[in-house]
């Protein structure tokens, strides 16, 4: 595409995006830098809230009459090309109301892909309505990931900047976002939004599918790229170029949010047949010394924000490192199937934080946890920004070491003012070491440790290192533990924040 086939289409695409409504047009020119000008354009102008305008019968659906509404897997896009990527579209209502933009391309060509009821099928409950233009709330895509002959649905993207992926044999769980705002500070989070994606048509034999987005919002604009590729692990590489509006103190990058209820080191007055319910159980990070870090999730009874300060992090992410079904024992919820999310960064992201934010939840229906980086220095306004990254979900992360890890942490009183902490690591560095060779390493701040101990584990092939800890009722105590042999890290290392 040349500088005049940009230059007139660049005249017709932002009537589009930033204007719903207005009248489709013909297929117009679309480049690589198409939507990074649109983003670029949208911050230099004045934050216009989304479109939510709706007819009154689906202002009100509640959840139930909401599933009902069905997007006709028949119709859906490229299924008549039998491509390797089919596309479907969730239908506006309920918490959905925000109109999204969706637009197809094909040869450096963009078409607007136009709401059509009959595309849709409507429960018995739905009330009747009628609209001509609608819009769509969102949009999943289908690959055949588990078996050659069935397209599965590999991602979602629905609802503010929120998306979710699977990978062969997995069920959703945890969420990515393309951005977030003042997570966890006291004014009030600010909820960026996809105003509106452009799908590229895959070729016949492609294995990855290119999605472009722009985000909105009060404080700045964005542009991204994602190329997803499904597989044993669902990749998907993300290009971001962000521009405020204003100074951005409290930006969250590459943030995800997940749900942690209870588990065997927090069941604090839980009443529930099941041993473990969360979607993700830790924290993982690999920083840019190159050290290991593992943080146990808990659901604590007032917030809790963590940060780990870092230069150039090499990775991080929300972890579901428990997959027994023992673990769990739900049948329908099939907690052991749920992904990781490792977020893997390209290239220097200097100075900044890897932020861990726990929120207290009585239900499981609550995502209470989130996390993010955090760039130390803001995001001054009217710059450009651009970050680089790779978004792995899957079974696990991609193994950065060779060094034992933790795969479970018990937690239980013993005595008056102490508690038991009973921690499980497997790894292949175990295998075969001299017992008397490992020692465990244990600190505290402002607590005491004793009866530190390290025991080959029969049952899972990997070893148990336990410790008590003196505990205040009042105070939090940071922890820090890890297996060593002669004074070598054998294991990862363990950070735990015990918040009575």
């Amino acid at each position: 595409m040349n500088r005049r086939q940009l230059l007139q289409g660049s005249a017709v695409l932002p009537a589009l995006v930033l204007f719903p409504g207005t009248e489709a047009v013909a297929a117009v020119p679309f480049g690589a830098s198409t939507v990074r000008e649109l983003a670029r354009s949208l911050a230099s102008k004045s934050f216009e809230a989304p479109d939510e305008k709706l007819p009154a019968k689906l202002n009100d659906l509640n959840y139930d009459q909401y599933r009902s509404i069905r997007f006709r897997p028949e119709r859906a896009l490229w299924r008549a090309e039998k491509l390797p990527f089919e596309a479907q579209f969730f239908h506006r209502g309920f918490f959905y109301k925000n109109k999204v933009s969706l637009f197809e391309v094909v040869d450096g060509q963009a078409n607007e892909i136009r709401y059509r009821k009959e595309d849709f099928s409507f429960g018995n409950d739905v009330p009747a309505f009628t609209a001509d233009d609608l819009g769509f709330a969102g949009f999943r895509i289908h690959a055949p990931i588990n078996k050659p002959d069935y397209y599965d649905e590999v991602c979602v993207f629905l609802g503010a900047s929120y998306f979710r992926a699977v990978a062969k044999g997995e069920t959703y769980g945890l969420s990515a976002r393309g951005l977030s705002i003042d997570t966890g500070e006291a004014k009030g989070e600010e909820f960026p939004t996809f105003k509106a994606f452009w799908l590229e048509r895959p070729a016949a034999n492609a294995t990855s599918l290119v999605i472009h987005a722009l985000l909105d919002s009060k404080s700045c604009a964005a542009s991204y790229r994602f190329t997803l590729r499904p597989g044993e692990t669902t990749v998907f590489d993300v290009e971001m170029s962000l521009y405020p509006r204003v100074d951005l103190e409290h930006a969250g990058l590459a943030p995800m949010t997940s749900m942690f209820f209870f588990g065997p080191n927090d069941r604090d007055e839980v009443d529930d047949f099941r041993p473990s319910v969360h979607d993700s159980d830790g924290l993982a990070i690999f920083n840019g010394k190159g050290e290991s870090l593992w943080r146990p999730l808990s659901n604590p009874r007032d917030l809790q924000i963590s940060t780990f300060q870092d230069l150039n992090p090499r990775g991080f992410g929300l972890m579901q490192r428990e997959k027994r079904f023992a673990a769990y024992e739900d049948i329908e919820s099939r907690f052991e199937a749920r992904p990781s999310l490792w977020v893997e960064p390209i290239g220097d992201w200097g100075e900044g934080g890897v932020v861990l934010i726990e929120i207290p939840t009585r239900e499981e229906i609550h995502d209470n946890i989130a996390g993010f980086w955090r760039p130390k220095v803001p995001l001054k306004a009217k710059s450009e920004n651009n970050f680089t990254y790779r978004l792995h979900w899957g079974p696990d992360a991609p193994k950065p070491h060779s060094l034992a890890r933790f795969v479970r942490t018990g937690i239980g009183a013993r005595g008056e003012g102490s508690k038991l902490f009973v921690l499980d690591l497997v790894g292949d560095n175990l295998k075969g070491v001299d017992p008397n060779s490992i020692k465990g390493v244990v600190t505290a701040e402002k607590s005491e440790i004793t009866n530190i101990v390290t025991q080959p584990n029969p049952d899972t092939g990997g070893w148990r290192l336990s410790f008590q800890c003196a505990v205040k009722k009042d105070t939090p105590v940071e922890l820090r533990a890890l297996l060593v042999r002669d004074d070598k890290p054998l294991s990862e290392v363990w950070v735990y924040r015990w918040a009575p």
